[in-house]
């Protein structure tokens, strides 16, 4: 269970001391000052999930330490207690962003149950944003695009790992999308509502990582003029997913083992302890055994983050979905453009190293470089493999023509067929020729396959007439 962490300002000792040792024994984390100054700068150097704030104290009363307090931590809930009960002290308060307020002396009992109340509604907006937020990323997509045999495996698998809790390590070479296999064990989990927070766990220096994860106070180091949560904490409730986390460095994933295992962490340069309810769900491109062995990565963190491994395919063992892949990535671009059978031919026959990725920006550049509708398999910029022989079905360039011929007679009998007409059924006679092969018939008929392309929408030619 969380605890709470409340401000207390009020200038009366006796009473100020009477609330601190009452809210500690029910459990929240209180922090009691005698101003409302010192309480501006307790809010600078960490964050509070609610606050009571005394009307009447020397310098800043309640209602300006509530404004200035509301303009450091928005959504802080404040309670305003009161000696003077009137109207209209109680419509300035409102007005000024508390969430309700009480006269002194006051009950208690009564002021902790607002008090529960207001930590109840802060949660319920927190999670109502959560869930805003995801409800936006289902409606993007995942985009896991594919059919294949290896993609359905990791789906099945990743629906059944999302039901849990247990930290998950996700493997995989780089481009082949181990970022929407971490998005969907979230929005397939029960913490969909909850924030999914991604991190580059290798691109920042050890002291600047750690900051990054876990927060840090006022003056913890060089340039930290305020306190911050970490992404860990903003991260509560949902998922935090650390990418290329075999590059992070050995002194943070010390840190991160210990928060692992107590799912407690201190802000750098801060002596409270916290307690945050997050998953971690871990990706890298290297194999991380190889990482301990080397002596780069912790056998214990290691073994901590491996519960559930989902292994990533590159694309060239799932070559069946590259059509699917160049559709998606058409729509995906808004490009009205088409690829023509032979070049996704092509691409069928790349090994990918750059995976998903380096797919995506072949189809980017034939959407870029295609002077028309029809993206060639010269708009990819890759080498095309030569057609081996024999696989022009039907006979090469040189073969008999066994068509019948197009109009004939002599000038005085029969009329001729014009240009167009003869350029149709030789098109229409390659195509046949070839099965409809349009690479093989555009050989035939000597001319690029984009013009070819071109040919037959204009004429309406279609297989089989």
């Amino acid at each position: 269970m969380r605890s709470y962490a409340l401000l207390i300002a009020d200038d009366e000792a006796s009473f100020r001391e009477l609330l601190e040792r009452r809210l500690s024994r029910k459990g929240y984390l209180v922090k009691a000052v005698g101003s409302g100054t010192e309480a501006l700068a307790a809010l600078a150097e960490e964050e509070f999930d609610a606050a009571i704030f005394d009307m009447k104290m020397p310098g800043l009363d309640g209602i300006a330490t509530l404004k200035r307090a509301r303009e450091i931590q928005p959504s802080l809930p404040v309670l305003i207690l009161t000696g003077h009960g009137s109207i209209e002290t109680a419509v300035e308060a409102i007005r000024a962003g508390a969430y309700d307020y009480l006269t002194k002396p006051c009950n208690l009992a009564e002021l902790e149950a607002i008090l529960e109340r207001a930590l109840e509604r802060r949660a319920l907006e927190v999670e109502n944003r959560g869930l805003r937020e995801a409800l936006r990323r289902l409606g993007d997509g995942l985009e896991i695009v594919g059919r294949s045999e290896p993609i359905r495996r990791l789906l099945d698998l990743t629906q059944r790992v999302a039901q849990g809790s247990m930290p998950v390590l996700i493997e995989g070479e780089s481009g082949t999308g181990k970022e929407l296999i971490a998005r969907a064990v979230h929005l397939w989990s029960p913490r969909a509502a909850g924030p999914f927070i991604p991190v580059n766990a290798g691109a920042l220096p050890a002291q600047l990582l750690e900051s990054e994860l876990f927060g840090h106070a006022r003056g913890a180091f060089t340039g930290a003029v305020a306190a911050k949560p970490g992404l860990v904490e903003l991260a509560e409730g949902g998922t935090l997913f650390l990418d290329e986390i075999g590059e992070m460095p050995l002194e943070v994933q010390a840190k991160l083992l210990r928060f692992l295992e107590s799912h407690e962490l201190r802000r750098v340069g801060e002596t409270r302890i916290r307690r945050v309810d997050v998953r971690i769900v871990a990706a890298t491109n290297r194999r991380l055994l190889d990482e301990v062995q080397a002596g780069r990565f912790r056998e214990d963190l290691y073994y901590r983050l491996n519960v559930v491994t989902l292994h990533v395919p590159p694309l060239r063992e799932r070559r069946e979905d590259i059509p699917l892949l160049v559709e998606h990535f058409l729509a995906r671009l808004g490009s009205e453009k088409e690829m023509v059978p032979e070049a996704v031919d092509v691409l069928m026959q790349q090994d990918f190293r750059g995976n998903v990725r380096e797919l995506f920006n072949l189809v980017q550049r034939g959407v870029i470089l295609s002077p028309d509708r029809f993206i060639a398999p010269e708009d990819l910029g890759l080498a095309v493999r030569p057609a081996r022989p024999g696989e022009q079905g039907g006979g090469g360039a040189g073969a008999a023509s066994t068509a019948p011929r197009v109009g004939g007679g002599d000038a005085a009998g029969e009329a001729f067929p014009t240009l167009e007409e003869m350029e149709r059924a030789h098109i229409a006679r390659a195509l046949e020729r070839t099965g409809w092969n349009r690479a093989q018939a555009a050989q035939l008929l000597g001319v690029s396959v984009r013009t070819l392309y071109r040919k037959i929408e204009s004429y309406g030619l279609r297989s089989g007439e």
